[in-house]
């Protein structure tokens, strides 16, 4: 299936969150990036879990062999399994985002629900938590890939219990305590602002990308696909298609008639507008998704419809060349009367040969040079067989 074309402009980004603006934009971005960013969380989980675990002998130097190293211990280790059981999931749903937003979520908040209750087990070192707090802070702000959002909401509430149980627990000065909440604001925000250019970064490369793809694959006038898609991708594409599954393909040749004429009478900026009505009526009369307008030279246009056999592909090539005669274009004040000519090829895969695809566009090409020596303004239509 083949999308209508996209614009050729970048996409609008909301500024707080930095994600698009439009839900499938950003459905699309996350998609091109998903095997990348999980690539990225699965050695973040190893990191983190290695890091969690090898810190356990910072528990039992400062609280001995007890019950509460040996809980701080088991939380380790339950970070640590929750991490690498969440890079599982991810190895299980390699194609779903929502899968890879939880597995961050879910890691995110028992690293730092970890860590938080470590201070709370060791009340007398708050002050060195702190500068360990600040650098978790950093961690789940650009380390670890996610939503903005959430990395927010959890690096904001760890702070917010960090510094409730340095002020219940700590023993801290008020110039301990205030210096303390500097620090982890600070972190904070370097931590958000860092994590917001990373992302805006991340796509606009991307909005540069579709809009540099949309530009070559698109016919900047009109629209419409160009000859490069056409031979690169869309014919063997559907070809495929039709052939795997035995399904018919009809394609439609069109050509406006005595283009010259207009050119000549109106200028080109009215040949222009007439191209442009022309492509705008074909996309607006064809199915959105699934038919594809092609661009093929001048004023030349093939309309590939696959799953339509030769009946449909003529009886929507009819309603566009009576569409178009019916309605003249308005151009600086005048009345521009434009006819076209089609010319319809269909083949049936489950029926024939195996040649038959090779001569499709041929054929089409030559039954509209038929429709236009029989008097232009006509449908001309063969079955391929």
């Amino acid at each position: 299936m083949q999308d209508r074309p996209a614009p050729s402009r970048t996409a609008k980004l909301a500024p707080l969150r930095c994600e698009f603006c439009d839900r499938a934009t950003e459905a699309a971005f996350l998609r091109h990036h998903l095997d990348m960013t999980q690539a990225q969380l699965r050695v973040t989980f190893l990191f983190c879990s290695l890091f969690y675990l090898c810190f356990a002998v910072t528990d039992v130097i400062w609280l001995g062999y007890g019950f509460k190293a040996g809980l701080l211990i088991a939380t380790r280790i339950l970070v640590a399994l929750t991490a690498l059981a969440c890079a599982l999931m991810l190895k299980r749903h390699p194609a779903s985002v929502r899968a890879t937003w939880v597995a961050a979520t879910v890691v995110e908040v028992f690293g730092a629900a970890g860590f938080v209750l470590i201070a709370a087990l060791r009340p007398a070192e708050f002050s060195l938590h702190a500068i360990a707090m600040s650098i978790v802070v950093i961690v789940l702000y650009i380390y670890i890939p996610n939503r903005l959002v959430y990395s927010t909401i959890v690096a904001s509430a760890a702070t917010a219990a960090f510094l409730l149980l340095a002020w219940l627990l700590g023993g801290l000065r008020p110039v301990e305590l205030a210096t303390m909440v500097s620090l982890l604001v600070l972190g904070n925000l370097f931590g958000y602002v860092a994590a917001r250019r990373y992302q805006l970064l991340w796509r606009n490369e991307y909005n540069t990308q579709m809009v540099l793809k949309n530009l070559s694959i698109h016919d900047p006038l009109t629209g419409c696909f160009n000859r490069r898609y056409l031979h690169e991708q869309l014919l063997d594409t559907e070809i495929s298609r039709a052939q795997r599954y035995r399904l018919s393909l009809t394609v439609i040749m069109c050509d406006l008639d005595h283009f010259k004429v207009v050119n000549d009478t109106y200028g080109h900026n009215g040949g222009d507008a007439v191209l442009q009505h022309f492509a705008a009526l074909m996309q607006e009369m064809t199915r959105d998704s699934i038919d594809s307008v092609v661009r093929f030279g001048g004023e030349e246009f093939l309309l590939f419809l696959p799953e339509t056999d030769l009946d449909g592909g003529e009886l929507l090539a009819e309603r566009l060349r009576q569409a178009l005669a019916a309605a003249p274009i308005e151009h600086d004040g005048q009345q521009i009367a434009v006819t076209a000519s089609f010319g319809v090829a269909s083949v049936d895969f489950a029926s024939a040969s195996h040649e038959a695809h090779t001569r499709l566009i041929a054929v089409a090409d030559d039954l509209l040079y038929a429709a236009k020596n029989s008097g232009r303004n006509r449908v001309c239509a063969q079955q391929v067989t």
